[in-house]
């Protein structure tokens, strides 16, 4: 069974950091595309950022770009979210999902085959 478990979140100022992480057990990790995804109250699931499964590409909407980083290690079976100048706007509860087929488009909730629990993004104004 496949399991992804995040960590990372909490609360933080305005344009403060937090990286969060996301391990993968129980499946064939070096295989799957990771992305992640943000949920605010009220709102739907929103794509911020995934990683191809060897890495070597990566994709971002506009509302993170050139804020969020994702990467991911291999050997430890761990993607990231590294967020930096952080906004109000981007508390929620962040998602990774792992997709078992490498998707070509990465920005669809439905691609993806598992779901971590979700870990809370607090900004502060």
């Amino acid at each position: 069974q496949v399991q992804l478990v995040e960590s990372g979140g909490g609360l933080v100022q305005a344009g403060g950091s937090l990286r969060l992480s996301c391990v993968v057990s129980g499946g064939t990790f070096t295989s799957y595309a990771m992305g992640w995804f943000r949920q605010a109250p009220g709102k739907e699931r929103e794509f911020v950022g995934a990683i191809s499964w060897k890495g070597g590409n990566t994709y971002y909407p506009d509302s993170v770009k050139g804020r969020f980083t994702i990467s991911r290690d291999n050997a430890k079976n761990m993607v990231y979210l590294q967020m930096s100048s952080l906004k109000p706007e981007d508390t929620a509860v962040y998602y990774c999902a792992a997709d078992r087929s490498d998707h070509e488009d990465p920005r669809w909730s439905i691609i993806y085959d598992y779901w971590g629990q979700g870990t809370q993004v607090t900004v502060s104004s």
